[in-house]
């Protein structure tokens, strides 16, 4: 009986020399607040309308039906220098976030030195070594392991930022290119009415059916006509080359100035709730992880204020070379092993201050993160109002050009019966264009308004295999 309790007794210590150790380990660990924050039920600026369909916030400008526009944001996604850079970083993180415990694992080297003894009558030469392991007690380890998380994941947010801005300016780009384009077409058509229009004139001047005043007037028109063609062509110039900077190429593709009409925006989704914005807006989800850097630093600090524990070992050798006395040992090993404890004593308050500053700084980081999910809400908010204003006003420019058209069709008839002339349908063609450029460009707001409101919502994934584990 004796040595079954003897054998029970053994195993009940190291039990409890177990569970006491997860404790220390673990003792420090800084508590990591509730990422919970108060957010509105619903959208206040969502159209009822849509309240049934389903949120795609995955390759969001396929709504624009352009296949052109979705190669153009597939390449510029693997090829921008800006997104590759930020890639590159992250891996970088992923790489050292890898040997985050690596302080706290047994550690072996090898050192070697030379050493005169006291009276100068000896020097050795010395070789050993050292083995060392730090135990990760008081939540250090832990502690080092949210540091490393949160280190990878701000970076990670930092990519998707990056990501994120570089496929709506990329889309903006493109939208404005293709609308300037249209603005040229329509300017030029404008000015080829006036200059038929002073054609006409001048002939009816020299029949004495027209004043030299009207032909001047005709000849002013078609020199604003001539002149508003340069602002076009300038922002065509300006959005190529600023497409081809996003899309990582030293100059424009030829494809991009060859005319093109607007993409048309199709039907656009969203009903999730405001709570999404946690796994979808870069800032946010940087902002939480800054929460968590916050508590790992936390966590370290007040691993800290307590002992260091650990194990080492040591086998050195000694060889003699050289002596200035007769008789000398020419050398010996010794081998050595035990504990090591580090005991804080007295540093006039460094430690506990610094622990008492990272608690401050989790409350910084977790009111910042607050922060940053009521700048999302209202930036949707704003984004989704500003939409349907466009919306609204392009529904009115396209009723406007639908009656403008449909004025210069009936004068068109008259003008082919016989009862009213060419030159008095010049004007009316001149509206009509007027109008198609006001309906082209209230269209191009419209989508801007669409970009500015998925970039709110954090669009524009990381794409599947965009960013690989590094080796």
């Amino acid at each position: 009986m004796t040595p079954i309790k003897l054998f029970s007794r053994s195993r009940s210590c190291r039990t409890l020399c177990t569970l006491s150790l997860v404790l220390i380990a673990g003792c420090s660990v800084a508590p990591l607040p509730a990422l919970k924050p108060s957010t509105p039920q619903a959208w206040r600026n969502t159209p009822p309308a849509l309240a049934a369909q389903k949120p795609d916030l995955n390759q969001w400008w396929h709504a624009f039906n352009d296949p052109e526009l979705d190669a153009l944001v597939a390449r510029a996604l693997h090829h921008n220098l800006e997104v590759g850079a930020a890639i590159e970083r992250l891996r970088a993180t992923r790489v050292l976030s890898r040997s985050a415990q690596a302080p706290y694992l047994p550690s072996l080297g090898v050192k070697t030195h030379d050493a005169i003894s006291p009276d100068t009558s000896t020097s050795y030469f010395l070789i050993g070594f050292d083995a060392q392991w730090e135990l990760p007690l008081f939540g250090a380890r832990q502690s080092a392991a949210r540091l490393a998380q949160g280190h990878e994941a701000l970076v990670q947010a930092d990519v998707r930022s990056v990501q994120v801005s570089l496929v709506a300016e990329l889309t903006r780009q493109w939208l404005e290119l293709r609308s300037a384009q249209q603005a040229q077409l329509s300017l030029t058509r404008q000015r080829d009415t006036q200059r038929e229009k002073l054609t006409l004139l001048r002939v009816r001047e020299h029949l004495a059916l027209a004043s030299p005043a009207e032909v001047a007037a005709a000849e002013v028109e078609l020199a604003q006509a001539e002149m508003s063609l340069s602002a076009p062509r300038q922002l065509i110039n300006r959005h190529a080359q600023q497409l081809a900077l996003l899309a990582g190429q030293p100059e424009p593709d030829a494809r991009w100035l060859q005319p093109r009409p607007p993409p048309t925006l199709g039907s656009w989704q969203l009903d999730n709730l405001p709570a999404d914005l946690l796994r979808t807006r870069p800032d946010i989800a940087g902002a939480e992880a800054q929460v968590l850097v916050a508590a790992g630093e936390l966590g370290m600090s007040r691993a800290d204020m307590y002992p260091r524990l650990s194990l080492g070992a040591s086998l050195q050798w000694s060889v003699n070379i050289a002596s200035n006395r007769k008789r000398t040992p020419s050398g010996n090993g010794i081998f050595s092993a035990g504990p090591g404890i580090s005991i804080p004593l007295f540093d006039w308050g460094q430690r506990a201050s610094a622990a008492r500053a990272s608690d401050h700084l989790l409350q910084a980081a977790l009111l910042d993160y607050r922060q940053a999910v009521l700048q999302g809400v209202t930036q949707v908010e704003m984004a989704l109002g500003d939409l349907e204003q466009t919306r609204l006003r392009e529904q009115a420019s396209r009723q406007a050009q639908a009656a403008t058209q449909a004025r210069l069709h009936a004068l068109r008839q008259r003008a082919q019966l016989g009862l009213m002339s060419t030159l008095a349908l010049a004007g009316a063609e001149v509206q009509a264009q007027q109008a198609l450029q006001q309906a082209d460009a209230a269209s191009t707001e419209r989508g801007i308004a669409y970009i500015a409101l998925y970039k709110a919502l954090g669009g524009a994934p990381l794409p599947a295999g965009a960013i690989k584990e590094a080796d």
